[in-house]
């Protein structure tokens, strides 16, 4: 039988098993501060190269592409796509900038996507390692490489996004405010801070005997819940969802009324042990009427429901510094729900 035990939390034993774990969050900020560094002379050299005349298209290609298209597609000036899958689409080609991440430089797919970009002679802007397989299929006139080592996903994806951002591309993403928006949540949800004080920890504790429905509002936020769901059904093994309202809804809906006179231990056995939904609002914000509308809706099935409802905010200043932060509390959560589980 699994249970959450939650004085782990602030056993310094137990957290000691869960040490590089929690560094590693606890190092988000640094990596951004690091890769940013690192690629401010490839990002100026690119920027220059990329000067001349504005592309007809911006295409985002490789695995990694979902998180250009959540920052770019409500603020790119050109057609922008993002393409995942392998290979480009079939109209790509030199009036096209196609840019792309990989963190750690060893997908083979995204490098024959590099490759045929190149062949095509589309310009191409890769941030990936310098030694990588990535690189090395990435040569070409027309192409710039931005170096990164952390093979840390964001940090990588900051590197992109300030070059795109100087080429009139993308929105501002200014490297220190997306660190010190990580380094905040870090302070706040450290190892250190006990759980009365420690609003990851006081997550975790929320999720512990539930099933999470997570929802964002905006676009990123959106893509933080899909992240935060993910983190949460590989730290814990249990059911977590995130969509849109009209996915979540039915779930919460589905939910039965608590019954308070209910004997949990009822014929020997622990009835109500089945996890209830619990409503995880990621706030970045937003004052979009269709997420404000959306929000409604689902706080209002949550209370007639009876469905816990817990929220992560964050204050920091700008779209790609919210979304990081909203994720890092999100995963933090994560990891503490892992810690918290033990078996009997």
């Amino acid at each position: 039988m699994t249970w959450f035990d939650e004085s782990r939390l602030d056993d310094e034993i137990a957290l000691g098993s869960a040490d590089l774990r929690l560094r590693t969050l606890a190092e988000s900020g640094a990596r951004v501060r690091r890769e940013a560094g690192a690629a401010t002379d490839a990002i100026a050299e690119a920027v220059t190269r990329a000067s001349d005349a504005r592309p007809r298209a911006v295409i985002a290609a490789g695995p990694d592409s979902r998180l250009l298209r959540a920052v770019l597609e409500p603020w790119c000036p050109v057609p922008f796509v993002a393409w995942p899958s392998g290979g480009l689409p079939g109209w790509a080609g030199s009036l096209d900038l196609v840019v792309v991440l990989a963190p750690d430089g060893s997908d083979t797919g995204t490098a024959s996507a590099v490759a045929e970009a190149a062949r095509r002679g589309c310009q191409v802007v890769v941030a990936c390692p310098e030694e990588s397989i990535v690189a090395q299929h990435a040569a070409g006139r027309w192409t710039s490489v931005l170096p990164t080592s952390t093979g840390d996903q964001l940090a990588t994806a900051v590197v992109m996004l300030s070059f795109l951002h100087q080429v009139t591309l993308g929105p501002s993403c200014d490297p220190g405010s997306v660190a010190e928006a990580l380094d905040d949540v870090a302070i706040a949800c450290s190892p250190q801070r006990d759980i009365s004080i420690n609003p990851a920890k006081m997550l975790a504790i929320s999720l512990a005997d539930a099933s999470p429905v997570v929802w964002g509002g905006s676009v990123l936020a959106a893509r933080a819940a899909r992240r935060v769901a993910e983190s949460i059904r590989r730290t814990s093994g249990r059911t977590a969802v995130a969509g849109d309202a009209e996915h979540l809804l039915p779930v919460i809906e589905a939910a039965r009324p608590r019954n308070v006179f209910a004997d949990p231990y009822a014929d020997g056995t622990k009835q109500g042990s089945e996890r209830r939904p619990v409503l995880l609002i990621l706030d970045d914000g937003s004052d979009d009427p269709a997420a404000r509308e959306q929000r409604g809706r689902l706080e209002e099935a949550a209370r007639a429901r009876e469905v816990r409802v817990e929220k992560v905010t964050t204050e920091a200043e700008g779209e790609v510094a919210r979304y990081a932060s909203l994720l890092l509390n999100g995963t933090y959560a994560a990891e503490y729900l892992r810690l918290g589980l033990v078996e009997d």
